[in-house]
């Protein structure tokens, strides 16, 4: 495996981008009024924080040193007030802010996963799933971590700051700028644990994700790890991924642990300056005993929210990292949209045509080159040819999952491309040969959401043979289907996906090798099955076993992106060319040398 697949993870170069920050706060103006009532509750929590040590001070001088205690108490009062009135406040602003990030978080997920469902096929094929779903789940969490407990904080630790050196200076700016002295050192320890931490973070989300990216690949291919004695070299591997990830942690950690030990020593020399010099001015008559003890619980909460400052500053490089992978994946835009006002569609026959249709997934690799053929409505036609032939994109093309590089795809005499997509697919029906099953009951992979009757799912599992084994399990059509219908066989999966097309009754049904690795038995209930669903209704079968569509109306014969013949069973028999030969080694080569030749034949050696 290339672990480069999973090393996109990023770090923004700035810890603010304001381009981004507007976009989130288009995502933050709907609740804009809770986080206006949490800054003035901020602001609220900010003034009694200042008030406390003034408090302190008036106990101290008005009071204490002077023996009188009436009054006293008032100060005692007022100030055990202050704790419970900013406990109280503060419950409120982290509940409210707590709050919005939740809805915030609802908001981003909605709108990606709607997003997601816009995009093209085109775009699932160049990026991997897992990290689509890291953009769904840790980079919106981070944002969560932003919006909950980060952008009140900042402005919070920015002000108590703020307020504490104004505090300071005006009680004695001497003392205050004694106090001072240290804020060099603390502002060079702030930027290097910044710096150092920074890196670290970005090293262990890269670290993190090789781990995730092994740990889907091999539980989803368990079963071959199994079958070929991996289990102790996988384990090797995911040794030496986790042992990383282990040490990277250790370093932040260690980060951490240098950080918080420093910020006390610096706090503690500031504590000691104050003592030093205040000490003195007190003996000196300078200043009262008050003020001293006031700076000294200054000093002690103005390291409080330094050291927020810099987690904070973190949390916001991290938001912002994620932020850019977000919008990148909101911002990308759909390969295939919608023409302003598409024709409505209220008379679908399901006439096709291809007209000198070409067509590359990437540059100018062209998978089909200049294919042209019609289908009339109603009529079977079965497509052969070598895998890479380009049987697959033809059928993907006529669903619009990808658009043509040239050439015209006409559904009943109109382009394809003036329909609207979703009025257009409700009347197409894909029966692939890797058949997908949701987590849920059998009637909602019939459904698949859509607004169908209960008689109408039993009655079109009855039609394809499906009902046979439905009403043999547990919970008949309410049984619930485990992770990709794991308690279901390839044949029922198979039979399931049939009842799901016929449920709509589309026009157009598209068939891909129905009756590859199934059973004898279940290959009659499959044939049988596909009997009733090509009844009245134009039907394109993707076929590799040539017995299977012997009795359609037409055989298209593809090879190297071409259409190469076309006709009959019996008419390309008589010809004797591709389809001949194809049939001739399939029917009578049961040998390995007769599979060889096949292999040779569709390598293209042997017709060209």
């Amino acid at each position: 495996m290339k672990h480069s697949l999973y090393e996109e993870e990023r770090i923004t170069k700035v810890a603010y981008d304001h381009k981004i920050a507007r976009k989130l706060y288009a995502y933050l103006k709907p609740y804009l009024f809770g986080v206006i009532v949490s800054l003035l509750l901020l602001f609220l929590t900010a003034g009694m924080e200042l008030l406390g040590p003034y408090l302190t001070k008036l106990a101290i001088d008005n009071h204490i040193a002077r023996g009188k205690l009436e009054g006293l108490s008032n100060i005692i009062i007022l100030y055990f007030s202050l704790l419970v009135a900013s406990f109280i406040i503060k419950y409120i602003r982290f509940y409210i802010m707590a709050l919005i990030g939740q809805k915030v978080m609802f908001d981003l997920r909605t709108k990606i996963f709607s997003h997601l469902q816009e995009l093209s096929l085109k775009y699932f094929d160049r990026n991997p799933i897992g990290r689509l779903l890291t953009r769904v789940t840790s980079d919106v969490e981070v944002l969560n971590d932003l919006f909950g407990a980060g952008v009140v904080e900042i402005f919070g630790s920015l002000l108590t700051v703020i307020g504490i050196i104004i505090a300071m200076l005006l009680l004695d700016y001497r003392l205050a700028l004694a106090c001072f002295t240290v804020l060099p050192l603390l502002i060079y320890t702030s930027f290097l644990f910044r710096k150092k931490v920074r890196l670290s973070y970005l090293e262990i989300r890269r670290r993190l994700a090789k781990i995730n990216a092994f740990l889907q690949e091999h539980i989803t291919g368990m079963g071959t790890v199994r079958l070929f004695s991996q289990e102790e070299q996988s384990f090797k591997k995911f040794d030496q991924l986790n042992f990383e990830y282990y040490q990277e942690f250790l370093r932040t950690i260690f980060y951490y642990a240098v950080f918080y030990p420093a910020i006390e020593i610096i706090s503690s020399l500031a504590i000691a300056l104050v003592i030093w010099y205040g000490g003195g001015q007190v003996l000196q008559g300078q200043i009262q005993l008050g003020v001293l003890v006031a700076f000294f619980e200054y000093t002690q909460r103005f390291f409080h929210p330094v050291r927020e400052l810099s987690e904070k500053y973190n949390l916001l490089q991290a938001a912002m990292a994620s932020s850019e992978r977000i919008f990148d994946l909101i911002e990308t835009p759909p390969a295939i949209t919608d023409i302003e006002n598409p024709i409505v569609i209220s008379d679908f026959q399901g006439g096709i045509e291809f007209k000198n249709v070409w067509h590359a997934y990437s540059g100018d690799d062209y998978v089909l080159k200049d294919i042209s053929f019609k289908i009339s409505p109603g009529e079977k036609v079965a497509i052969v040819g070598a895998t890479g032939a380009g049987k697959t994109t033809i059928i993907s093309l006529l669903s619009r999952f990808y658009e043509q590089r040239q050439g015209e795809i006409l559904v009943d005499g109109v382009d394809i491309r003036r329909y609207a997509q979703e009025d257009y697919r409700r009347h197409i029906g894909i029966i692939l040969q890797d058949v997908f099953i949701f987590t849920g009951s059998i009637s909602d992979n019939i459904a698949l959401g859509r607004d169908i009757p209960c008689e109408r799912i039993r009655e079109a599992a009855e039609y394809v043979n499906a009902d046979k084994f439905i009403e043999k399990l547990p919970g008949k059509y309410d049984e619930i289907m485990k992770e990709r219908g794991a308690n279901l066989s390839v044949g029922q999966k198979q039979l399931l996906s049939f009842a799901r097309a016929l449920a709509v009754n589309p026009h157009i049904l598209i068939i891909d090798e129905a009756t590859s690795s199934v059973d004898t038995e279940t290959e009659s209930l499959i044939q049988e099955a596909l009997t009733h669903l090509l009844e009245n209704r134009t039907s394109i079968i993707i076929a590799h076993r040539l017995s299977t569509i012997q009795h359609v109306d037409r055989i298209l014969v593809m090879h190297k992106g071409r259409l190469k013949e076309q006709g009959s069973h019996a008419e390309l028999l008589r010809r004797q060319g591709l389809y001949y030969k194809l049939h001739q080694l399939q029917y009578q080569g049961g040998s390995i040398a007769g599979l060889i030749l096949i292999a040779l034949c569709f390598g293209g050696t042997f017709f060209s």
